[in-house]
């Protein structure tokens, strides 16, 4: 295979449901971030990959691309893997500059919960609504997130002062971070607008949602949009900008649908494994904070050093927006190795899918 490296990352700030992107389309939230990563580059884009999860269909990689004024010959290509999906968007569109299929690839994610269209299924009665679709055939294996991230937190000890710690650290990094750098500023929002002084004695007041879950200890519903630009060595020796991230592997792999939240952990192994790596060998991982519960146990699970991971915050401190989660992880790793090292990005999704994807600068 050819090597494919990242050469620009860039992400909206990430908003909560309802507030300052309330009101942007799902692909006026994408243009101005596509635009930015092609900046450094010669060479234009030849796609366009776009992961989302509750857009109501079409393809919205085909109207980012138009809004951001690329060119009318970039089909576009949309794909669903819940909250993997912007990290696969990028492990894909690594494999086709890999492959010689292009030469450069733009790739990430979108979420709009502000704009999520309202779903129902027809029925003899008329219409029923519904929140989220099936994630497996089998409804008994089929569990309510919450309700697999509290037991997970039961079955492995993990506590609710452990929980309610890892979200107030979450934060303190996020406020001391600066993260403008990676951010295209939009709609008045120049950085995260979740982040604050999370303390000790508003956790404790968090509104429980089940089990030893808390709004606290629970990234919330948000709005945001990331994506890299992904090129062959020739075009790399082009671009100007930051240095370099060569894409050095990844894989998206199937676990338990019942316990998604672990499920990271397999493609993390796995991943360093097939690079000659172990955990020891990384500099830096982002992994995502869907739950406290759910980082804890897949820094354990996969052995990762505690000190080195989500050193800007995580999703705790910012929100989830689910089909751009992924991509804002790779972002955060594109920027934390900017001085050099290797370094691993993580998600899990609903239905039992985890994702892992190593750089190296």
């Amino acid at each position: 295979m050819k090597p494919a490296y990242i050469i620009a990352a860039y992400r909206t700030p990430v908003a909560p449901e309802g507030g300052a992107f309330a009101d942007i389309s799902l692909h006026d939230l994408a243009a101005p971030v596509l635009q930015a990563c092609i900046d450094h580059c010669p060479i234009p884009p030849e796609d366009v990959i776009l992961a989302n999860a509750l857009y109501g269909g079409g393809n919205p990689a085909r109207l980012a691309a138009l809004a951001a004024g690329l060119p009318e010959t970039i089909a576009g290509l949309s794909i669903d893997r819940q909250c993997a999906g912007g990290l696969d968007a990028i492990l894909l569109g690594a494999r086709m500059v890999q492959s010689g299929a292009a030469r450069a690839v733009l790739a990430g994610g979108a979420e709009s919960h502000s704009m999520r269209p309202i779903r129902a299924r027809k029925s003899p009665n008329g219409p029923e609504p519904y929140d989220r679709p099936p994630f497996t055939p089998w409804p008994n294996r089929d569990p309510d997130l919450h309700d697999s991230a509290a037991q997970l937190a039961q079955t492995l000890g993990i506590t609710r002062d452990e929980q309610d710690a890892f979200a107030i650290e979450s934060h303190a990094k996020a406020r001391a971070f600066d993260l403008s750098r990676e951010i295209v500023p939009t709609a008045g929002l120049t950085t995260d607008a979740f982040t604050r002084n999370l303390t000790t004695k508003t956790t404790a007041r968090a509104t429980p949602i089940t089990g030893m879950l808390t709004a606290a200890n629970t990234a919330i519903k948000a709005d945001a949009a990331a994506f890299v630009l992904i090129v062959d060595a020739e075009t790399a020796a082009r671009c100007t900008g930051a240095n370099p991230a060569e894409v050095v592997g990844g894989i998206t792999l199937g676990a338990a649908p019942e316990t998604p939240a672990t499920a990271p952990v397999a493609a993390i192994k796995h991943t360093l494994q097939s690079a000659n790596l172990t955990p020891n060998d990384l500099s830096t991982s982002e992994i995502m904070e869907a739950y406290a519960v759910q980082a804890i146990a897949c820094q354990r699970g996969a052995q990762l050093d505690p000190a080195t991971m989500n050193r800007g915050g995580g999703a705790l401190a910012r929100g989830h927006p689910i089909g751009a989660s992924g991509a804002i992880n790779a972002v955060r790793l594109f920027y934390e190795l900017q001085n050099g090292g290797t370094g691993i990005a993580a998600i899990a999704a609903a239905g039992g899918i985890g994702s892992a994807l190593l750089l190296r600068v």
